[in-house]
């Protein structure tokens, strides 16, 4: 099993948006950077788990957790002119954009923030709190993972 922090912005979609969803799952759609397509596209796995943070919001921070519930597949957005993630260049013979489903699992027992996460020597190599980082999707070690979870 891999970890992962996907971020959202909570006023477009929060962890209570993915907690009231049908089957509480939600294809992780609008990604328009090439690294993290390549990592939604070939390295998330179903069951993998996943911190949902809230990002550009007054307190951004961990708030739940999620797990893939889809593997990677065509971001079918990019096709849509009238999406607002609509890529003219992406079409469904040459897709260029992926997306996996997430489905909700808990949310956490309060939100971790950034500026503590920052406070720790232990995450000093987490992608997330490295400066210039600004990644929608990144891996997350077992190590950090389980770090994370004593925080709650």
């Amino acid at each position: 099993m891999n970890f992962w922090l996907m971020k959202s912005e909570p006023e477009e979609f929060s962890i209570d948006d993915l907690r009231q969803r049908p089957r509480k799952t939600e294809p992780w759609d609008g990604v328009r950077n090439y690294q993290a397509r390549n990592m939604m596209r070939d390295e998330m796995k179903i069951g993998d788990r996943v911190f949902f943070y809230h990002s550009n919001c007054d307190e951004p921070g961990i708030v739940g957790i999620a797990e893939v519930a889809k593997e990677g597949y065509p971001d079918d957005t990019a096709w849509d002119p009238n999406d607002k993630h609509y890529d003219p260049k992406s079409d469904p013979e040459t897709p260029r954009w992926y997306r996996v489903d997430i489905r909700f699992v808990r949310k956490t027992k309060r939100t971790i923030s950034l500026k503590e996460l920052k406070d720790y020597a232990e995450l000093e190599e987490f992608p997330l709190v490295r400066r210039g980082n600004r990644l929608s999707v990144m891996p997350v070690s077992e190590a950090q993972w389980n770090f994370i979870l004593g925080l709650e």
